[in-house]
Protein backbone atom coordinates (compact mmCIF):
# COMPACT_ATOMS: atom_id res chain seq x y z
CA UNK A 1 0.00 0.00 0.00
CA UNK A 2 1.29 3.45 -0.92
CA UNK A 3 -0.14 6.48 0.88
CA UNK A 4 -1.96 8.96 -1.29
CA UNK A 5 0.38 11.82 -2.11
CA UNK A 6 3.81 12.50 -0.61
CA UNK A 7 4.24 14.28 2.70
CA UNK A 8 6.70 17.12 3.07
CA UNK A 9 8.56 15.46 5.92
CA UNK A 10 8.30 12.10 7.63
CA UNK A 11 9.69 11.94 11.17
CA UNK A 12 10.64 8.51 12.49
CA UNK A 13 10.14 8.26 16.26
CA UNK A 14 7.72 10.01 18.59
CA UNK A 15 10.20 10.90 21.33
CA UNK A 16 11.01 14.47 22.44
CA UNK A 17 13.03 15.32 19.31
CA UNK A 18 10.49 13.85 16.90
CA UNK A 19 7.47 15.45 18.55
CA UNK A 20 9.07 18.88 18.83
CA UNK A 21 10.23 18.75 15.22
CA UNK A 22 6.79 17.64 14.00
CA UNK A 23 5.05 20.45 15.87
CA UNK A 24 7.42 23.16 14.67
CA UNK A 25 7.36 22.08 11.04
CA UNK A 26 3.55 21.90 11.07
CA UNK A 27 3.48 25.48 12.39
CA UNK A 28 5.77 26.42 9.50
CA UNK A 29 3.13 25.19 7.06
CA UNK A 30 4.93 21.94 6.20
CA UNK A 31 2.92 18.75 5.93
CA UNK A 32 4.59 16.41 8.43
CA UNK A 33 3.89 12.84 9.53
CA UNK A 34 5.38 11.44 12.74
CA UNK A 35 5.62 7.63 12.92
CA UNK A 36 5.80 6.04 16.39
CA UNK A 37 6.08 2.26 16.64
CA UNK A 38 4.42 1.98 20.06
CA UNK A 39 0.73 2.37 20.78
CA UNK A 40 1.32 4.91 23.56
CA UNK A 41 4.12 6.79 25.30
CA UNK A 42 3.91 4.84 28.58
CA UNK A 43 7.40 3.51 29.26
CA UNK A 44 9.26 3.59 32.57
CA UNK A 45 12.75 4.97 33.08
CA UNK A 46 12.82 7.18 30.03
CA UNK A 47 14.49 10.53 30.55
CA UNK A 48 12.03 12.57 32.62
CA UNK A 49 14.01 15.80 33.04
CA UNK A 50 12.79 18.96 31.33
CA UNK A 51 15.57 21.52 31.58
CA UNK A 52 15.31 25.34 31.77
CA UNK A 53 16.11 25.86 28.09
CA UNK A 54 13.30 23.45 27.14
CA UNK A 55 10.94 25.17 29.59
CA UNK A 56 11.76 28.46 27.87
CA UNK A 57 11.02 26.86 24.51
CA UNK A 58 7.62 25.71 25.78
CA UNK A 59 6.86 29.30 26.80
CA UNK A 60 7.83 30.51 23.33
CA UNK A 61 5.55 27.90 21.77
CA UNK A 62 2.63 29.05 23.94
CA UNK A 63 2.64 25.80 25.92
CA UNK A 64 4.06 27.07 29.20
CA UNK A 65 0.70 27.34 30.94
CA UNK A 66 -0.34 23.83 29.88
CA UNK A 67 2.97 22.37 31.00
CA UNK A 68 2.77 24.11 34.38
CA UNK A 69 -0.48 22.21 35.07
CA UNK A 70 1.23 18.84 34.65
CA UNK A 71 2.16 17.29 38.05
CA UNK A 72 5.89 17.71 38.49
CA UNK A 73 8.77 17.99 40.93
CA UNK A 74 11.21 20.87 40.64
CA UNK A 75 14.94 20.68 41.31
CA UNK A 76 16.95 23.88 41.75
CA UNK A 77 20.14 22.42 43.24
CA UNK A 78 22.37 19.46 42.41
CA UNK A 79 24.07 17.57 45.25
CA UNK A 80 26.47 14.73 45.92
CA UNK A 81 26.77 12.63 49.05
CA UNK A 82 30.30 11.87 50.28
CA UNK A 83 30.37 9.66 53.36
CA UNK A 84 27.87 11.27 55.76
CA UNK A 85 27.88 14.68 54.10
CA UNK A 86 25.59 15.95 51.33
CA UNK A 87 27.32 18.73 49.42
CA UNK A 88 25.89 21.12 46.78
CA UNK A 89 27.65 21.09 43.40
CA UNK A 90 25.21 22.98 41.16
CA UNK A 91 22.92 25.95 41.86
CA UNK A 92 20.26 26.63 39.25
CA UNK A 93 18.69 29.50 41.18
CA UNK A 94 20.82 32.09 39.36
CA UNK A 95 20.23 30.93 35.79
CA UNK A 96 19.13 33.59 33.31
CA UNK A 97 15.54 33.61 32.14
CA UNK A 98 12.26 32.71 33.80
CA UNK A 99 13.14 29.14 34.82
CA UNK A 100 15.69 28.42 37.54
CA UNK A 101 14.88 24.76 37.97
CA UNK A 102 14.68 21.40 36.26
CA UNK A 103 11.16 19.96 36.03
CA UNK A 104 10.82 16.23 36.68
CA UNK A 105 7.83 15.08 34.65
CA UNK A 106 6.98 11.60 33.33
CA UNK A 107 8.06 11.65 29.71
CA UNK A 108 4.66 10.40 28.56
CA UNK A 109 2.99 13.52 29.98
CA UNK A 110 5.47 15.73 28.14
CA UNK A 111 4.93 13.84 24.87
CA UNK A 112 1.14 13.82 25.27
CA UNK A 113 1.25 17.61 25.63
CA UNK A 114 3.30 17.97 22.43
CA UNK A 115 1.04 15.53 20.57
CA UNK A 116 -2.06 17.48 21.57
CA UNK A 117 -0.46 20.72 20.39
CA UNK A 118 0.53 19.09 17.11
CA UNK A 119 -2.97 17.82 16.43
CA UNK A 120 -4.19 21.42 16.56
CA UNK A 121 -2.11 22.14 13.44
CA UNK A 122 -3.67 21.21 10.07
CA UNK A 123 -0.45 19.82 8.58
CA UNK A 124 0.43 17.51 11.49
CA UNK A 125 -0.25 13.79 11.60
CA UNK A 126 0.85 11.34 14.30
CA UNK A 127 0.58 7.63 13.54
CA UNK A 128 0.97 5.31 16.51
CA UNK A 129 1.72 1.57 16.20
CA UNK A 130 3.58 2.30 12.98
CA UNK A 131 7.00 0.67 12.71
CA UNK A 132 9.44 1.73 10.01
CA UNK A 133 10.95 -1.32 8.30
CA UNK A 134 13.12 0.28 5.62
CA UNK A 135 13.89 3.23 3.39
CA UNK A 136 12.64 4.01 -0.10
CA UNK A 137 15.46 5.00 -2.44
CA UNK A 138 15.16 6.64 -5.83
CA UNK A 139 18.18 7.65 -7.92
CA UNK A 140 20.46 7.42 -4.92
CA UNK A 141 18.23 9.57 -2.71
CA UNK A 142 16.08 8.58 0.27
CA UNK A 143 12.52 9.26 -0.87
CA UNK A 144 10.51 8.02 2.11
CA UNK A 145 9.98 4.93 4.25
CA UNK A 146 8.43 1.51 4.28
CA UNK A 147 6.40 0.72 7.36
CA UNK A 148 4.24 -1.90 9.05
CA UNK A 149 1.09 -1.22 11.03
CA UNK A 150 1.59 -3.23 14.23
CA UNK A 151 -2.16 -3.44 14.90
CA UNK A 152 -3.33 -4.70 11.52
CA UNK A 153 -0.10 -6.24 10.23
CA UNK A 154 -0.45 -4.39 6.92
CA UNK A 155 2.58 -2.86 5.22
CA UNK A 156 2.86 0.34 3.28
CA UNK A 157 5.05 3.07 1.87
CA UNK A 158 5.13 6.76 2.72
CA UNK A 159 7.01 9.05 0.37
CA UNK A 160 8.47 12.32 1.63
CA UNK A 161 10.68 15.16 0.52
CA UNK A 162 12.72 14.66 3.71
CA UNK A 163 13.01 11.80 6.18
CA UNK A 164 14.27 12.64 9.69
CA UNK A 165 15.45 9.84 11.95
CA UNK A 166 14.58 10.47 15.60
CA UNK A 167 14.46 6.77 16.48
CA UNK A 168 17.07 6.75 19.20
CA UNK A 169 20.41 5.16 19.93
CA UNK A 170 19.38 1.90 18.23
CA UNK A 171 18.21 3.70 15.10
CA UNK A 172 17.27 1.27 12.35
CA UNK A 173 17.05 4.22 9.97
CA UNK A 174 20.66 5.16 10.57
CA UNK A 175 21.72 1.56 10.01
CA UNK A 176 19.65 1.25 6.83
CA UNK A 177 21.30 4.40 5.46
CA UNK A 178 24.77 3.03 6.17
CA UNK A 179 25.76 5.99 8.36
CA UNK A 180 28.62 5.13 10.73
CA UNK A 181 29.17 6.26 14.29
CA UNK A 182 32.35 7.14 16.11
CA UNK A 183 32.28 5.16 19.34
CA UNK A 184 33.78 6.69 22.48
CA UNK A 185 32.98 3.80 24.80
CA UNK A 186 31.60 3.98 28.33
CA UNK A 187 32.81 2.35 31.55
CA UNK A 188 29.32 2.00 32.99
CA UNK A 189 25.87 0.59 32.53
CA UNK A 190 22.94 1.70 34.67
CA UNK A 191 20.33 -0.20 36.66
CA UNK A 192 17.09 1.79 37.01
CA UNK A 193 14.60 1.06 39.77
CA UNK A 194 12.31 2.79 42.27
CA UNK A 195 12.56 3.18 46.03
CA UNK A 196 9.99 4.79 48.35
CA UNK A 197 10.79 8.35 49.43
CA UNK A 198 9.93 9.66 52.91
CA UNK A 199 9.02 13.23 53.79
CA UNK A 200 12.21 13.79 55.79
CA UNK A 201 14.52 12.58 52.99
CA UNK A 202 16.76 15.00 51.07
CA UNK A 203 15.00 16.64 48.13
CA UNK A 204 16.13 17.16 44.57
CA UNK A 205 18.84 15.15 42.86
CA UNK A 206 21.59 13.45 44.86
CA UNK A 207 24.65 11.58 43.61
CA UNK A 208 26.57 9.15 45.84
CA UNK A 209 30.07 7.93 44.96
CA UNK A 210 32.34 5.73 47.05
CA UNK A 211 34.73 2.80 46.72
CA UNK A 212 33.38 0.50 44.01
CA UNK A 213 29.88 1.97 44.07
CA UNK A 214 27.92 4.89 42.64
CA UNK A 215 24.25 5.84 42.50
CA UNK A 216 21.99 8.79 41.72
CA UNK A 217 18.65 9.45 43.43
CA UNK A 218 16.09 11.56 41.56
CA UNK A 219 13.34 12.96 43.76
CA UNK A 220 9.96 12.10 42.23
CA UNK A 221 7.87 13.05 45.26
CA UNK A 222 6.57 9.72 46.57
CA UNK A 223 9.58 7.76 45.33
CA UNK A 224 13.18 8.04 44.24
CA UNK A 225 13.90 7.14 40.65
CA UNK A 226 17.23 5.49 41.33
CA UNK A 227 20.18 4.85 39.06
CA UNK A 228 22.75 2.34 40.32
CA UNK A 229 25.91 2.30 38.25
CA UNK A 230 27.58 -1.01 37.40
CA UNK A 231 30.72 -1.79 35.41
CA UNK A 232 30.13 -2.07 31.69
CA UNK A 233 28.97 -5.55 30.71
CA UNK A 234 28.53 -6.82 34.29
CA UNK A 235 24.71 -7.03 34.27
CA UNK A 236 24.53 -10.84 34.22
CA UNK A 237 27.20 -11.19 36.90
CA UNK A 238 25.50 -8.78 39.31
CA UNK A 239 22.07 -10.32 38.72
CA UNK A 240 23.48 -13.76 39.50
CA UNK A 241 24.29 -12.53 43.02
CA UNK A 242 20.57 -12.29 43.75
CA UNK A 243 18.18 -9.67 45.06
CA UNK A 244 19.37 -9.72 48.69
CA UNK A 245 22.96 -9.09 47.65
CA UNK A 246 21.73 -6.13 45.62
CA UNK A 247 19.77 -4.77 48.58
CA UNK A 248 22.98 -5.04 50.62
CA UNK A 249 24.85 -3.10 47.95
CA UNK A 250 22.34 -0.25 48.15
CA UNK A 251 22.35 -0.20 51.96
CA UNK A 252 26.14 -0.20 52.04
CA UNK A 253 26.26 2.70 49.61
CA UNK A 254 23.43 4.79 51.10
CA UNK A 255 22.75 3.61 54.66
CA UNK A 256 19.67 5.79 55.18
CA UNK A 257 17.86 3.71 52.54
CA UNK A 258 18.10 0.56 54.69
CA UNK A 259 14.50 0.87 55.90
CA UNK A 260 13.06 0.53 52.39
CA UNK A 261 15.30 -1.66 50.21
CA UNK A 262 12.91 -4.57 50.78
CA UNK A 263 10.61 -2.74 48.37
CA UNK A 264 12.82 -4.30 45.67
CA UNK A 265 11.09 -7.68 45.64
CA UNK A 266 12.77 -9.05 42.53
CA UNK A 267 15.55 -8.10 40.13
CA UNK A 268 12.89 -8.22 37.41
CA UNK A 269 11.96 -4.75 38.70
CA UNK A 270 15.46 -3.50 37.88
CA UNK A 271 15.87 -2.33 34.28
CA UNK A 272 19.20 -2.20 32.45
CA UNK A 273 20.30 0.83 30.46
CA UNK A 274 23.11 -0.12 28.08
CA UNK A 275 25.08 3.13 28.21
CA UNK A 276 26.56 4.27 24.93
CA UNK A 277 28.43 7.38 23.95
CA UNK A 278 28.87 7.90 20.22
CA UNK A 279 28.39 10.37 17.41
CA UNK A 280 27.77 10.04 13.69
CA UNK A 281 30.62 11.26 11.54
CA UNK A 282 28.02 12.47 9.04
CA UNK A 283 24.46 13.05 10.22
CA UNK A 284 22.84 12.97 6.79
CA UNK A 285 22.62 11.56 3.33
CA UNK A 286 20.56 12.93 0.44
CA UNK A 287 16.93 12.95 1.62
CA UNK A 288 17.69 11.80 5.19
CA UNK A 289 18.80 13.56 8.40
CA UNK A 290 19.53 12.03 11.83
CA UNK A 291 19.11 14.08 15.01
CA UNK A 292 18.94 13.42 18.75
CA UNK A 293 20.19 10.04 19.95
CA UNK A 294 20.06 8.73 16.38
CA UNK A 295 22.91 11.16 15.62
CA UNK A 296 24.66 11.17 18.99
CA UNK A 297 23.93 8.76 21.84
CA UNK A 298 24.53 10.48 25.16
CA UNK A 299 25.54 9.12 28.54
CA UNK A 300 23.01 9.69 31.35
CA UNK A 301 25.62 11.92 33.05
CA UNK A 302 23.92 15.27 33.70
CA UNK A 303 20.64 14.10 32.16
CA UNK A 304 21.30 16.35 29.16
CA UNK A 305 20.24 13.96 26.39
CA UNK A 306 16.63 15.13 26.09
CA UNK A 307 17.61 18.78 26.21
CA UNK A 308 20.18 18.30 23.46
CA UNK A 309 17.74 16.34 21.27
CA UNK A 310 15.06 19.01 21.62
CA UNK A 311 17.53 21.71 20.64
CA UNK A 312 18.52 19.63 17.59
CA UNK A 313 14.85 19.59 16.60
CA UNK A 314 14.46 23.36 16.97
CA UNK A 315 17.54 24.06 14.85
CA UNK A 316 16.34 21.56 12.23
CA UNK A 317 12.93 23.21 11.95
CA UNK A 318 14.40 26.70 11.69
CA UNK A 319 16.98 25.77 9.05
CA UNK A 320 14.84 23.43 6.93
CA UNK A 321 11.34 24.95 7.04
CA UNK A 322 11.95 27.16 4.00
CA UNK A 323 13.58 24.43 1.84
CA UNK A 324 10.72 22.09 2.76
CA UNK A 325 8.11 24.66 1.79
CA UNK A 326 9.91 25.10 -1.53
CA UNK A 327 9.82 21.33 -2.06
CA UNK A 328 13.57 20.79 -2.36
CA UNK A 329 15.93 20.01 0.51
CA UNK A 330 19.52 19.81 -0.70
CA UNK A 331 22.35 17.91 1.00
CA UNK A 332 23.90 21.32 1.72
CA UNK A 333 20.80 22.25 3.73
CA UNK A 334 21.17 19.10 5.83
CA UNK A 335 24.86 19.80 6.35
CA UNK A 336 23.93 23.17 7.86
CA UNK A 337 22.04 21.39 10.63
CA UNK A 338 25.04 19.25 11.50
CA UNK A 339 27.36 22.27 11.48
CA UNK A 340 24.98 24.14 13.78
CA UNK A 341 24.61 21.31 16.29
CA UNK A 342 28.02 19.61 16.15
CA UNK A 343 29.86 21.91 18.56
CA UNK A 344 27.38 21.76 21.50
CA UNK A 345 27.16 17.99 21.02
CA UNK A 346 30.94 17.55 21.00
CA UNK A 347 31.37 19.82 24.04
CA UNK A 348 28.80 17.95 26.14
CA UNK A 349 30.10 14.55 25.09
CA UNK A 350 33.61 15.73 25.96
CA UNK A 351 32.44 16.66 29.45
CA UNK A 352 30.68 13.30 29.82
CA UNK A 353 33.84 11.48 28.75
CA UNK A 354 35.78 13.45 31.36
CA UNK A 355 33.32 12.45 34.10
CA UNK A 356 33.42 8.83 32.91
CA UNK A 357 37.21 8.74 33.13
CA UNK A 358 37.92 10.93 36.15
CA UNK A 359 35.04 9.97 38.42
CA UNK A 360 32.82 7.05 37.42
CA UNK A 361 35.49 4.70 36.11
CA UNK A 362 37.67 5.37 39.16
CA UNK A 363 34.76 4.93 41.56
CA UNK A 364 33.68 1.58 40.12
CA UNK A 365 37.24 0.26 39.96
CA UNK A 366 37.84 1.15 43.61
CA UNK A 367 40.31 3.98 42.93
CA UNK A 368 38.18 6.43 44.91
CA UNK A 369 38.77 5.49 48.52
CA UNK A 370 36.49 6.18 51.44
CA UNK A 371 38.00 8.58 53.95
CA UNK A 372 40.25 10.14 51.31
CA UNK A 373 38.62 13.54 51.71
CA UNK A 374 36.56 15.64 49.34
CA UNK A 375 37.74 15.48 45.68
CA UNK A 376 39.41 18.71 44.62
CA UNK A 377 36.75 19.87 42.09
CA UNK A 378 33.97 19.40 44.68
CA UNK A 379 36.06 21.07 47.39
CA UNK A 380 36.56 24.05 45.08
CA UNK A 381 32.80 24.35 44.58
CA UNK A 382 32.34 24.43 48.37
CA UNK A 383 35.03 27.06 48.88
CA UNK A 384 33.67 29.30 46.13
CA UNK A 385 29.89 28.69 45.93
CA UNK A 386 29.52 31.10 43.01
CA UNK A 387 31.26 28.46 40.87
CA UNK A 388 28.26 26.18 41.38
CA UNK A 389 26.51 28.28 38.74
CA UNK A 390 28.80 26.83 36.06
CA UNK A 391 27.68 23.17 36.25
CA UNK A 392 24.12 24.44 36.71
CA UNK A 393 24.35 26.37 33.42
CA UNK A 394 25.95 23.47 31.55
CA UNK A 395 23.27 21.03 32.72
CA UNK A 396 20.28 23.39 32.71
CA UNK A 397 20.84 25.38 29.53
CA UNK A 398 23.91 24.02 27.78
CA UNK A 399 26.06 25.43 25.02
CA UNK A 400 24.23 27.13 22.15
CA UNK A 401 20.61 26.95 23.35
CA UNK A 402 18.05 27.17 20.55
CA UNK A 403 14.94 29.36 20.57
CA UNK A 404 11.66 28.88 18.74
CA UNK A 405 11.62 30.45 15.27
CA UNK A 406 9.14 33.26 14.73
CA UNK A 407 6.75 31.09 12.69
CA UNK A 408 6.30 28.67 15.61
CA UNK A 409 5.76 31.16 18.44
CA UNK A 410 2.44 31.60 20.18
CA UNK A 411 1.43 33.75 23.15
CA UNK A 412 1.29 32.07 26.54
CA UNK A 413 0.01 32.94 29.98
CA UNK A 414 2.47 32.26 32.80
CA UNK A 415 1.05 30.69 35.97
Amino acid sequence: MTDQGPTGCVVIGGGPAGMVLGLLLARAGVRVTVLEKHGDFLRDFRGDTVHPSTLTLLDELGLGEEFAKVPQRRVDRLRVQLEDRILPVGDLRHLPGDHQHIALVPQWDFLDLLAAAGRREPGFELRMNTEVTGLIRENGKVAGVRYRDRETGTSGELRAGLTVACDGRNSITRAAAGLRTREFGAPIDVWWFRLPRHAQDPSGGIGRFTTGHAAVLIDRGEYFQTAYLIRKGSDAQVRAEGVQAFRDRITGLIPWLADRVDAIESLDEVKLLDVRLNRLRRWHTDGLLCIGDAAHAMSPVGGVGINLAVQDAVATARLLATPLRRGRVRPADLARVQRRRWLPTALLQGLQRFVHKRLLSRALSGQIRTGAGVPKPIALLQRFPVLQRIPAYVVGIGPRPEHAPAFARRPTTRV
